[in-house]
């Protein structure tokens, strides 16, 4: 145990959104514990705070006590929003005047995953760089073309931390130990999590190696990315085969045998859940959002939207789970299965 010197404690006040991730938290909550265990001392200290003092439900159930904002109490040394379900039209007044009050007071300002639309909603980012998850990316900056947004793991600038959310916030939380306490302490404190390889801010969120894909051959993962690239102006798939190096017969092929659906059909999906973040995070139009993801035709669009997920793209908004206890968002490969179905439906020019 390091008991070297001793230093000021400092405090983080941890503000939870209905429904916030409770791995997220833990993420950023255990290096603090960690580091006053190993360092024999109170290096850190934390508080949960909401807008009104009530307990908040995590995404997994999990009720936290929590302690009211207050516009004349300004003992933390950092907030951190934890965003939740619907982050992205959270309107308390009482918390978004607070937190914008706290910044003038000077103190550090921080989110994990859709909390950066709670600051960036009251302006509290304009003129910083910040990141949010991969997922919310492109919807993001649709609503706030001003900010400099990074796919970043997380961002420290000046006043500001921002973090994609789940295990990139022990990454974050190890980086702010390291640059009070020392790197033998952040390297201890990792030790401990069993995280034996902390990455670096600037990491990419989603590695292609690293994704629901990483059994398929290096070359379709390269397709994969850059059909995940070329969302708005979608690239036809003999193209997609061009840059790869081989044929389309080939391509296919893959697209078959790893994922049970043809090409088409799988960059079919992956704009169709571009679409559903775009009707979930911003309020563009229907057409924008068609137009926005390569669609050609708004009916089909529709068509598609609606086959893909079970409702029309103009009623999404509408029947948005915001009460449902546990919500759901099914993954790519959950519709990968389901577009065999229509893997010969070419999108009519």
């Amino acid at each position: 145990m390091d008991t070297s010197s001793p230093a000021k404690t400092f405090t983080f006040a941890f503000v939870l959104l209905d429904k916030f991730s409770m791995f997220s938290v833990s993420a950023l909550v255990e290096p603090l514990r960690i580091a006053n265990y190993c360092k024999g001392m109170a290096l850190y200290d934390w508080q949960f705070l909401s807008a009104d003092g009530q307990g908040v439900s995590s995404s997994t159930g999990m009720v936290v006590p929590t302690r009211a904002v207050a516009m004349n109490v300004s003992e933390w040394d950092a907030i951190i929003v934890c965003g939740g379900w619907n982050a992205e039209r959270y309107d308390n007044v009482v918390l978004l005047d607070w937190l914008q009050h706290m910044g003038r007071l000077g103190i550090m300002l921080g989110a994990i995953e859709t909390g950066t639309y709670v600051l960036a909603s009251k302006g509290l980012l304009n003129g910083y760089s910040a990141t949010i998850h991969w997922h919310c990316h492109n919807a993001f900056k649709e609503r706030f073309p001003g900010i400099d947004l990074k796919d970043a793991l997380y961002v420290f600038d000046r006043k500001r931390m921002t973090c994609a959310g789940g295990t990139a916030g022990m990454d974050m939380m190890l980086q702010e130990i390291k640059r009070r306490n020392g790197r033998k302490l952040a390297l201890e404190v990792a030790d401990q999590l069993l995280y034996s390889k902390v990455r670096k801010a600037e990491m990419p969120q989603k590695e292609v190696q690293s994704r629901q894909q990483s059994s398929a051959p290096p070359s379709l993962q390269r397709g994969i990315d850059i059909m995940q690239k070329n969302i708005e102006k979608p690239l036809t798939i003999p193209q997609i085969a061009g840059l790869l190096g081989f044929s389309q017969r080939k391509l296919e092929r893959l697209f078959n045998k790893h994922f049970g659906c043809s090409a088409v059909a799988f960059y079919r999906t992956v704009r169709l859940q571009e679409a559903r973040v775009m009707l979930t995070h911003t309020d563009m139009s229907v057409l924008d959002i068609c137009i926005a993801c390569g669609f050609a035709s708004s009916s089909y669009f529709s068509k598609s939207y609606t086959s893909q997920f079970g409702v029309h793209p103009r009623d999404h908004r509408t029947s948005w789970p915001d009460s449902e206890a546990t919500p759901m968002w099914p993954g790519i490969s959950t519709f990968t299965a389901a577009a065999r179905n229509t893997s010969g439906n070419e999108e009519p020019e």
